[in-house]
C-alpha cells in the first residue's frame, strides 16, 4: 500500500474510534431513559463499535508499516486479523442481543420515555449512516479490508436502528410491550449473520482463497489485450496483502527475444494489469522460451522461426491460466 492511502485509511479510522465512542454513550443515555431492550440490544452493538473502531485502527497502523526483513511481503494481513477479530465480537453481540431479547419477552420490563429514545437513536443511525457511507467509500477506493468491515457494520448497525425505531413507534403507538423484544430478536439474528459474512470473507483473506471475481476480471483483461508475443499464459496466481496485489504467472514468449525484448513484454504486461487494479501491484513475471509445439497455438506473424502452421488459438480461462502446464493442442 503507497503512503498516502494507508495515512487516509489510519485518519478515517482514527475518526470512526471516536465517533463511535460519542453514539454509544448516546444509544446508553436512551436505554437508561427508556428501559428498551431493543434500544439495548443497540447499545450492546455500539460497544462492539467502539471495539472494533480501535482494533481496526490498530491494524492500520500495522499494515502501513513499509515490508521489511521478518515480513517481505509487507504487514497488509493485520487488516484481515483485525476483520476476523470484528466479525467474531459482532456475532458475540448478536448472541447476547437473543438472550436479552428472550428474558424480556418472559419478564417485561414497564418502559418509559419511547419519544425520547426514538429521538436519541435515530440521531445515533444518521451518524452511523454517515460514518459508514464514508468508510465503505474509501476502503473500497483504498482497497482496505478493515475500512470496508467497519463501513458494513456501521451501515448494518444503521439498518438495525432504523428497524428498532420502527418497533419503538408501534410500541409508543399500541402500548404493546411484547413488541420491544420481537424486535430485539429479529435485528440480534441479522447481526448475527453480518458478524458471520465478515469473519467468513476475514479467513479467506488469512488462508489465501483464491478470488474468483478477481482473476475474472484479470482473465478477461488479459484475453482483451493479448499481445502478438505473448503465446502462452499460465500459473497465474494472484495473493492480496492488504491493498497490494502480489501476482505470479509464467508468460511464454518466442525463444528468440534477447533480454531487453522480453523485458519489454513484461513490462507491457505488468501496465496492462495496473491499469485495471491499481498501483498497489506487485508482479513476478517467469518466462518462458516458445517449443516447436506451441506454434500450432501461436499467432505471431512472419515468425523467423516457425515450425508448424497456426492451427487456433487458445483463449484464456479461469482454468487453463491458472494450470502450472503450457498450454498446447492435443
Amino acid at each position: 500500500m503507497n503512503g498516502s492511502r494507508a495515512k487516509q485509511n489510519l485518519r478515517v479510522q482514527q475518526w470512526v474510534a471516536f465517533l463511535s465512542v460519542v453514539i454509544l454513550v448516546v444509544k446508553f443515555a436512551a436505554y437508561y431513559a427508556t428501559h428498551s431492550v431493543s434500544i439495548l440490544t443497540d447499545a450492546l452493538e455500539s460497544i462492539v463499535n467502539v471495539t472494533a473502531g480501535f482494533i481496526g485502527l490498530y491494524s492500520l497502523y500495522v499494515s502501513a508499516k513499509p515490508r521489511d526483513l521478518d515480513h517481505p511481503y509487507g504487514h497488509g494481513k493485520a487488516e484481515f486479523l483485525s476483520a476476523a477479530i470484528e466479525g467474531t465480537l459482532i456475532a458475540a453481540a448478536g448472541a447476547i442481543i437473543l438472550y436479552k431479547a428472550v428474558q424480556a419477552l418472559l419478564h417485561p420490563v414497564l418502559l418509559e420515555k419511547i419519544d425520547t429514545g426514538i429521538w436519541l437513536v435515530a440521531l445515533s443511525a444518521a451518524a452511523n449512516f454517515v460514518i459508514g457511507f464514508f468508510c465503505l467509500r474509501i476502503g473500497k477506493k483504498n482497497q482496505s479490508l478493515a475500512l470496508v468491515a467497519s463501513g458494513r457494520h456501521l451501515q448494518s448497525d444503521t439498518l438495525s436502528t432504523l428497524g428498532i425505531i420502527v418497533g419503538l413507534f408501534l410500541l409508543y403507538f399500541t402500548g404493546l410491550q411484547w413488541i420491544d423484544s420481537v424486535v430485539a430478536i429479529i435485528f440480534g439474528l441479522i447481526i448475527i449473520v453480518t458478524g458471520y459474512r465478515i469473519l467468513r470473507k476475514s479467513i479467506a483473506g488469512i488462508m489465501d482463497e483464491a478470488d474468483m471475481e478477481l482473476l475474472g476480471r484479470m482473465v478477461e483483461q488479459l484475453n482483451r489485450h493479448r499481445q502478438p508475443n505473448w503465446i502462452d499464459l499460465h500459473n497465474l496466481r494472484v495473493i492480496k496483502y492488504g491493498a497490494v496485489l502480489h501476482v505470479d504467472c509464467h508468460l511464454t514468449l518466442p525463444w528468440y527475444l534477447n533480454l531487453h525484448e522480453a523485458h519489454n513484454e513484461i513490462e507491457t504486461l505488468e501496465k496492462l494489469v495496473k491499469a485495471e487494479f491499481g498501483e498497489s501491484l506487485e508482479l513476478f513475471v517467469h518466462s518462458d522460451g516458445c517449443l516447436p509445439f506451441s506454434c500450432r497455438l501461436c499467432k505471431k506473424a512472419e515468425c523467423p522461426e516457425r515450425k508448424y502452421t497456426f492451427e487456433k488459438e487458445i483463449s484464456w480461462t479461469l482454468e487453463n491460466i491458472s494450470s502450472n502446464k503450457k498450454h498446447e493442442l492435443v
